[in-house]
């Protein structure tokens, strides 16, 4: 993969660019792109998706609700999986969002040799979002290149989109979620010290503190993987404030089943599978262990043939 930062050092040939922010890489946004290759070896160009760093949201709207579905660097390694042959990652600050929709554009020219552009129907850009498909295709003949606006994915009775995945997300449908994405939503932080509870009940669990901008699902006891060093572990993993113990910060503690061992400071990606209850507050840690137990074998069951 062709990894490019801004409008410097794009490949000298023709080159055809797929333009969105592609926040989770979702089914629609595979589609767009496999569209962009296809097209793209049909030309003989080079297949180039961008993205931006900040999303544009956490720039524009700062005291927002943390809803990134996925960082740069994920979202350009599935970019590339979905078939990019480069990925353009744009610097997403207030200077970049005060550029008017032309001299973006003329600066995406001047970047490479454009010939074809890809966007969804829905796409806006530019200061204020003042550009859309219409000016894209209004300039499109004067400066080299064709417009291609790419229908949305409908699946499960509705479009696919990054909203409805946070949607499902929020009300802890990470089954649906999954079914969109086209993978479980997973999310990366390292492994930290908490407050051993849960070794003190048999049940000793990995806490891993995500990035504050990401989006995490409803609070409530999952079937997850776990996946640390490229190895991956099924997990019963707990979302939430601990109640049965006076509550607290919102935690993501895992428990890797048939694992022992050491893995603080580690980099742990948690992928979410199934539901499995709400969290819960117990009048004893003794109910705790016994639901705990249950949820270990919840975990097995709804990880069974998932691997």
């Amino acid at each position: 993969m062709i990894l490019l930062h801004g409008f410097d050092g794009w490949p000298a040939g023709p080159a055809h660019l797929a333009i969105g922010v592609f926040d989770g890489v979702h089914r629609g946004h595979r589609e767009l792109v496999r569209r962009l290759r296809a097209g793209a070896e049909a030309a003989g160009a080079v297949a180039l998706a961008t993205t931006f760093d900040p999303l544009p949201i956490q720039v524009l709207a700062p005291g927002a609700p943390a809803s990134a579905l996925s960082d740069a660097a994920e979202r350009a390694a599935l970019l590339a999986a979905a078939g990019a042959a480069g990925v353009v990652v744009f610097r997403f600050d207030d200077e970049f969002a005060a550029l008017p929709a032309r001299t973006f554009v003329d600066r995406l020219v001047a970047a490479g040799r454009v010939r074809r552009v890809l966007v969804g129907e829905d796409f806006r850009f530019g200061q204020g979002r003042e550009g859309d498909v219409e000016l894209l295709r209004a300039l499109g003949p004067r400066m080299g290149f064709a417009v291609e606006v790419v229908a949305p994915v409908e699946l499960d009775g509705g479009i696919v989109s990054s909203t409805r995945i946070r949607n499902l997300l929020l009300v802890g449908d990470v089954a649906s979620a999954t079914v969109l994405l086209g993978r479980p939503y997973a999310v990366r932080g390292q492994v930290v010290h908490g407050d051993r509870r849960g070794r003190a009940l048999g049940f000793p669990t990995i806490n891993v503190a995500p990035p504050a901008e990401r989006i995490l699902p409803r609070d409530g006891i999952y079937a997850t993987w776990v996946t640390v060093a490229g190895t991956r572990y099924p997990a019963a993993t707990s979302l939430g404030v601990r109640p049965t113990f006076g509550g607290g910060q919102r935690s993501l503690e895992s428990y890797l089943l048939d694992f022992g061992g050491d893995l603080y400071g580690a980099l742990a990606e948690v992928g979410f599978v199934r539901r499995l209850r709400d969290e819960l507050r117990f009048d004893s840690p003794e109910a705790l262990v016994a639901q705990i137990a249950r949820d270990v074998e919840g975990t097995r069951a709804a990880l069974a043939g998932d691997g």
